[in-house]
């Protein structure tokens, strides 16, 4: 039988968690991370700082915004589908991508990124774009991987 009663958990645990105050905990995680981090290091990184990176509801900065669209994939493509709101948006925006990652750049400001991950590998070339009724639709063509390898196992004694 597994001594359960060694664990720092007693039956007034429940009742200590209910009575936690959200800033109480932020002063504890805040007053751990300075005794964590060397003296030396203090003056690189502020513990507040690093704590404001794990703070719910903010958006890291460098990072996009998230633009209204859709992705789905068949059997020998992956679409993408922005809504166009505007025209002249058509004018500005660029569009790229990578072998799994969609972004488009210039919409709906001229300093926003929006990264969109697609579901499946694709390849390089045959991309197309369109727009028709104000829906911006982008074909690529899958890159199907047949490169298989083989893994041994062995048991170990």
């Amino acid at each position: 039988m597994f001594p359960w009663n060694l664990f720092p958990f007693h039956k007034d645990t429940k009742q200590k968690m209910q009575q936690m105050n959200p800033e109480d905990i932020n002063k504890y995680i805040q007053n751990m991370m300075g005794q964590m981090i060397p003296e030396q290091m203090q003056g690189m990184m502020n513990p507040q700082d690093l704590a404001k990176g794990f703070q719910t509801g903010q958006k890291p900065q460098g990072q996009a915004s998230s633009l209204p669209s859709s992705v789905f994939e068949t059997h020998d493509s992956v679409y993408v589908r922005v809504p166009i709101k505007n025209e002249e948006w058509r004018k500005d925006m660029k569009l790229y991508h990578t072998s799994n990652q969609m972004i488009i750049e210039h919409i709906p400001e001229y300093d926003d990124k929006h990264i969109i991950t697609l579901p499946a590998l694709v390849k390089k070339k045959g991309t197309t774009a369109q727009i028709k009724d104000g829906i911006l639709e982008v074909k690529i063509p899958k890159n199907i991987d047949m490169q298989f390898s083989e893994i041994d196992v062995t048991d170990i004694d």
